[in-house]
Protein backbone atom coordinates (compact mmCIF):
# COMPACT_ATOMS: atom_id res chain seq x y z
CA UNK A 1 0.00 0.00 0.00
CA UNK A 2 1.34 3.51 -1.25
CA UNK A 3 0.12 6.66 0.65
CA UNK A 4 0.31 10.21 -1.35
CA UNK A 5 2.20 12.03 1.39
CA UNK A 6 1.06 15.52 -0.17
CA UNK A 7 -2.83 14.47 0.12
CA UNK A 8 -2.80 13.04 3.32
CA UNK A 9 -0.83 16.51 5.04
CA UNK A 10 -3.46 18.42 3.15
CA UNK A 11 -6.48 16.79 4.24
CA UNK A 12 -5.30 15.29 7.33
CA UNK A 13 -6.50 11.81 6.80
CA UNK A 14 -6.12 8.92 4.94
CA UNK A 15 -8.33 9.54 2.28
CA UNK A 16 -4.89 10.21 -0.01
CA UNK A 17 -4.54 6.77 -0.16
CA UNK A 18 -3.42 5.32 -3.98
CA UNK A 19 -4.31 1.50 -3.53
CA UNK A 20 -7.02 1.30 -0.66
CA UNK A 21 -7.43 -2.34 0.75
CA UNK A 22 -11.31 -1.96 0.42
CA UNK A 23 -13.37 -2.02 -2.41
CA UNK A 24 -13.26 0.96 -4.78
CA UNK A 25 -16.92 2.68 -4.41
CA UNK A 26 -19.16 2.65 -7.98
CA UNK A 27 -18.80 6.43 -9.12
CA UNK A 28 -22.33 8.14 -9.75
CA UNK A 29 -20.83 10.62 -12.01
CA UNK A 30 -22.50 9.70 -15.64
CA UNK A 31 -19.44 10.61 -17.58
CA UNK A 32 -17.41 7.33 -16.00
CA UNK A 33 -20.02 4.96 -16.19
CA UNK A 34 -21.19 5.94 -20.20
CA UNK A 35 -19.12 4.84 -22.81
CA UNK A 36 -20.67 6.55 -26.15
CA UNK A 37 -19.19 5.13 -29.37
CA UNK A 38 -20.67 4.00 -32.78
CA UNK A 39 -21.09 0.39 -34.44
CA UNK A 40 -18.38 1.00 -36.87
CA UNK A 41 -16.12 1.60 -34.07
CA UNK A 42 -16.68 -1.20 -31.85
CA UNK A 43 -17.06 -3.67 -34.71
CA UNK A 44 -13.46 -2.74 -36.02
CA UNK A 45 -12.20 -2.84 -32.53
CA UNK A 46 -13.29 -6.38 -31.76
CA UNK A 47 -11.63 -7.07 -35.90
CA UNK A 48 -8.75 -5.44 -35.08
CA UNK A 49 -8.22 -6.67 -31.38
CA UNK A 50 -8.75 -10.46 -32.61
CA UNK A 51 -7.14 -11.44 -36.07
CA UNK A 52 -6.58 -15.38 -36.11
CA UNK A 53 -3.96 -16.27 -38.76
CA UNK A 54 -4.40 -19.18 -41.11
CA UNK A 55 -1.42 -21.58 -40.26
CA UNK A 56 -0.17 -20.93 -44.27
CA UNK A 57 3.44 -21.38 -45.41
CA UNK A 58 5.34 -22.39 -48.99
CA UNK A 59 8.74 -21.79 -48.45
CA UNK A 60 11.30 -19.93 -46.34
CA UNK A 61 9.07 -16.81 -45.05
CA UNK A 62 7.12 -19.29 -43.01
CA UNK A 63 9.97 -19.51 -40.82
CA UNK A 64 10.38 -15.54 -39.94
CA UNK A 65 6.18 -16.25 -39.53
CA UNK A 66 7.46 -19.16 -37.08
CA UNK A 67 9.59 -17.13 -35.43
CA UNK A 68 6.97 -14.69 -34.99
CA UNK A 69 4.98 -17.01 -33.03
CA UNK A 70 7.60 -17.28 -30.40
CA UNK A 71 8.56 -15.72 -27.27
CA UNK A 72 10.69 -13.56 -28.86
CA UNK A 73 8.79 -11.66 -30.57
CA UNK A 74 5.06 -12.92 -29.05
CA UNK A 75 2.43 -11.16 -31.69
CA UNK A 76 0.14 -13.14 -29.38
CA UNK A 77 -0.17 -9.09 -27.86
CA UNK A 78 -1.56 -8.21 -31.17
CA UNK A 79 -4.72 -10.98 -30.19
CA UNK A 80 -3.49 -12.76 -33.50
CA UNK A 81 -3.45 -16.36 -32.47
CA UNK A 82 -2.83 -18.79 -34.89
CA UNK A 83 -5.46 -21.44 -36.39
CA UNK A 84 -5.14 -24.66 -38.53
CA UNK A 85 -8.43 -24.60 -39.85
CA UNK A 86 -9.53 -21.70 -42.37
CA UNK A 87 -13.09 -21.82 -41.39
CA UNK A 88 -11.60 -20.42 -37.93
CA UNK A 89 -9.20 -17.70 -39.51
CA UNK A 90 -9.34 -14.51 -40.93
CA UNK A 91 -6.18 -13.88 -41.92
CA UNK A 92 -3.63 -15.26 -44.30
CA UNK A 93 -0.25 -14.40 -44.72
CA UNK A 94 1.31 -15.98 -47.66
CA UNK A 95 4.35 -16.79 -46.36
CA UNK A 96 6.77 -18.04 -49.38
CA UNK A 97 6.54 -19.10 -53.34
CA UNK A 98 3.16 -20.09 -54.68
CA UNK A 99 3.78 -22.40 -57.48
CA UNK A 100 0.67 -22.97 -60.30
CA UNK A 101 0.33 -26.38 -58.56
CA UNK A 102 -0.26 -24.90 -54.90
CA UNK A 103 -2.72 -21.54 -56.83
CA UNK A 104 -5.74 -24.11 -56.74
CA UNK A 105 -5.36 -25.03 -52.64
CA UNK A 106 -4.67 -21.42 -52.15
CA UNK A 107 -7.84 -20.26 -53.54
CA UNK A 108 -9.55 -22.93 -51.59
CA UNK A 109 -8.35 -21.91 -48.74
CA UNK A 110 -9.11 -18.31 -48.90
CA UNK A 111 -12.82 -18.98 -49.76
CA UNK A 112 -13.38 -20.99 -46.95
CA UNK A 113 -11.88 -18.41 -44.57
CA UNK A 114 -14.99 -16.39 -43.38
CA UNK A 115 -16.06 -12.96 -43.97
CA UNK A 116 -14.29 -10.78 -43.52
CA UNK A 117 -11.03 -11.85 -44.16
CA UNK A 118 -8.01 -10.26 -45.04
CA UNK A 119 -4.41 -11.10 -46.74
CA UNK A 120 -0.56 -10.10 -46.62
CA UNK A 121 1.58 -11.33 -48.91
CA UNK A 122 5.03 -11.98 -47.39
CA UNK A 123 7.89 -11.86 -49.29
CA UNK A 124 9.12 -11.54 -53.02
CA UNK A 125 8.14 -14.38 -54.26
CA UNK A 126 4.77 -13.86 -53.33
CA UNK A 127 4.46 -10.38 -54.85
CA UNK A 128 6.15 -10.62 -58.15
CA UNK A 129 7.58 -13.86 -58.51
CA UNK A 130 10.96 -12.97 -56.94
CA UNK A 131 14.22 -14.56 -58.37
CA UNK A 132 11.82 -17.26 -60.04
CA UNK A 133 10.24 -14.58 -62.26
CA UNK A 134 12.74 -14.87 -64.85
CA UNK A 135 13.59 -18.36 -65.35
CA UNK A 136 10.79 -20.62 -63.67
CA UNK A 137 7.87 -21.80 -65.78
CA UNK A 138 5.73 -22.79 -62.60
CA UNK A 139 5.93 -19.45 -59.89
CA UNK A 140 2.67 -17.60 -59.77
CA UNK A 141 4.37 -14.08 -60.34
CA UNK A 142 1.95 -12.20 -58.29
CA UNK A 143 -0.18 -13.94 -55.70
CA UNK A 144 -2.78 -11.18 -56.09
CA UNK A 145 -3.85 -12.93 -59.90
CA UNK A 146 -4.97 -15.48 -57.10
CA UNK A 147 -6.80 -13.52 -53.98
CA UNK A 148 -7.02 -10.22 -53.19
CA UNK A 149 -4.07 -8.55 -50.95
CA UNK A 150 -4.50 -5.54 -48.52
CA UNK A 151 -0.49 -5.66 -47.51
CA UNK A 152 2.32 -6.05 -49.42
CA UNK A 153 5.30 -6.79 -47.07
CA UNK A 154 8.65 -7.00 -49.67
CA UNK A 155 11.84 -8.95 -48.43
CA UNK A 156 13.68 -12.08 -48.83
CA UNK A 157 12.24 -12.68 -46.24
CA UNK A 158 11.09 -9.92 -44.03
CA UNK A 159 12.34 -10.17 -40.70
CA UNK A 160 9.56 -10.77 -38.01
CA UNK A 161 9.78 -6.98 -37.12
CA UNK A 162 8.92 -6.34 -40.48
CA UNK A 163 5.47 -8.67 -40.36
CA UNK A 164 4.56 -6.57 -37.00
CA UNK A 165 4.62 -3.03 -38.74
CA UNK A 166 2.53 -5.14 -41.57
CA UNK A 167 0.05 -6.15 -38.73
CA UNK A 168 -0.12 -2.62 -37.06
CA UNK A 169 -0.86 -1.27 -40.94
CA UNK A 170 -3.51 -3.98 -41.36
CA UNK A 171 -4.75 -2.54 -37.69
CA UNK A 172 -4.93 0.81 -39.05
CA UNK A 173 -6.93 -0.15 -42.55
CA UNK A 174 -9.46 -2.37 -40.52
CA UNK A 175 -10.12 0.79 -37.89
CA UNK A 176 -11.18 2.98 -40.81
CA UNK A 177 -13.81 0.59 -42.21
CA UNK A 178 -17.28 1.12 -42.42
CA UNK A 179 -20.14 -1.76 -42.65
CA UNK A 180 -21.71 0.52 -45.25
CA UNK A 181 -19.39 1.04 -47.36
CA UNK A 182 -18.05 -3.16 -47.33
CA UNK A 183 -19.20 -3.87 -50.10
CA UNK A 184 -18.57 -0.94 -52.15
CA UNK A 185 -14.82 -0.87 -50.97
CA UNK A 186 -14.34 -4.92 -51.47
CA UNK A 187 -11.07 -5.97 -53.49
CA UNK A 188 -10.72 -6.69 -56.80
CA UNK A 189 -7.85 -9.09 -58.69
CA UNK A 190 -5.15 -6.39 -59.91
CA UNK A 191 -3.20 -9.08 -62.45
CA UNK A 192 0.12 -6.77 -62.19
CA UNK A 193 2.87 -9.01 -63.49
CA UNK A 194 5.98 -8.52 -64.61
CA UNK A 195 7.55 -9.33 -68.04
CA UNK A 196 10.12 -12.33 -68.44
CA UNK A 197 12.52 -13.12 -70.97
CA UNK A 198 11.65 -17.03 -71.32
CA UNK A 199 11.86 -18.80 -74.77
CA UNK A 200 9.76 -21.74 -75.45
CA UNK A 201 11.10 -24.59 -76.67
CA UNK A 202 10.29 -28.10 -78.55
CA UNK A 203 8.57 -30.66 -76.48
CA UNK A 204 11.04 -33.37 -75.26
CA UNK A 205 8.48 -35.60 -74.20
CA UNK A 206 6.92 -36.13 -77.38
CA UNK A 207 5.71 -40.10 -77.16
CA UNK A 208 8.05 -41.10 -80.06
CA UNK A 209 11.12 -42.07 -78.16
CA UNK A 210 11.15 -45.63 -79.03
CA UNK A 211 10.12 -45.02 -83.05
CA UNK A 212 13.23 -43.37 -83.56
CA UNK A 213 15.38 -45.06 -85.69
CA UNK A 214 18.61 -45.13 -83.54
CA UNK A 215 16.50 -47.21 -81.16
CA UNK A 216 15.50 -49.72 -83.99
CA UNK A 217 18.58 -50.01 -85.24
CA UNK A 218 21.57 -49.39 -82.95
CA UNK A 219 24.90 -47.63 -84.38
CA UNK A 220 27.23 -50.13 -85.43
CA UNK A 221 30.06 -49.32 -83.14
CA UNK A 222 27.90 -49.98 -80.15
CA UNK A 223 26.44 -53.43 -81.70
CA UNK A 224 30.39 -54.37 -82.12
CA UNK A 225 30.59 -53.94 -78.17
CA UNK A 226 27.38 -55.76 -77.36
CA UNK A 227 28.65 -58.46 -79.60
CA UNK A 228 25.61 -58.39 -81.94
CA UNK A 229 25.83 -59.21 -85.78
CA UNK A 230 26.29 -56.70 -88.39
CA UNK A 231 24.22 -57.04 -91.13
CA UNK A 232 26.45 -57.52 -95.22
CA UNK A 233 24.95 -54.42 -96.35
CA UNK A 234 26.44 -52.09 -93.53
CA UNK A 235 30.17 -54.11 -93.80
CA UNK A 236 29.79 -53.38 -97.52
CA UNK A 237 29.34 -49.81 -96.73
CA UNK A 238 32.00 -49.21 -94.40
CA UNK A 239 34.36 -51.40 -96.45
CA UNK A 240 34.14 -48.69 -99.38
CA UNK A 241 33.98 -46.13 -96.92
CA UNK A 242 37.52 -47.23 -95.65
CA UNK A 243 38.75 -47.56 -99.44
CA UNK A 244 37.51 -44.03 -100.23
CA UNK A 245 39.41 -42.63 -96.92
Amino acid sequence: MVMNSELTAKNGSAEGLINPIERPNITQELSENVVLTSVDDLYNWAKLSSLWPLLFGTACCFIEFAALIGSRFDFDRFGLVPRSSPRQADLIITAGTITMKMAPALVRLYEQMPEPKYVIAMGACTITGGMFSVDSPTAVRGVDKLIPVDIYLPGCPPRPEAIVDAIIKLRKKISNESIQERGALRQTHRYYSTTHSMKAVAEINDGKYLAVADRQTPAAELREAMGLPIAPALKATEKEGLDRG
